[in-house]
């Protein structure tokens, strides 16, 4: 799964993936490893269930992501708001 996440920050391509029992699309932003040492992507939703309403930017744990997929949709800027070098992870993987 780390490798496709890859390839879609580098290729900046959108995904969709299940979490926490809801569908989502999302510009996937880094892929690191968190202060509690579990593998993360930090990623912008577009689409799909929310957790929290209006609450745009998640940090979703690797293991509990089901279902991923990497669309041959593309974005071509940076997320709102995105920061390189992601505070909540300890060990960057890969950054937009």
């Amino acid at each position: 799964m780390l490798n496709k996440l890859t390839a879609a920050i580098r290729g900046r391509q959108y995904i969709s993936f299940t979490y926490s029992g809801l569908q989502r699309e999302a510009q996937p932003a880094t892929i690191g490893v968190s202060r509690a040492g579990n593998d993360v992507l930090r990623c912008y939703q577009t689409a799909g269930g929310h957790v929290t309403p209006g609450h745009e930017w998640d940090l979703c744990e690797i293991s509990k992501i089901q279902d991923l997929k990497v669309l041959e949709k593309n974005f071509q800027n940076d997320p709102p708001g995105y920061n390189k070098g992601d505070k909540g992870m300890k060990h960057i993987y890969e950054e937009l």
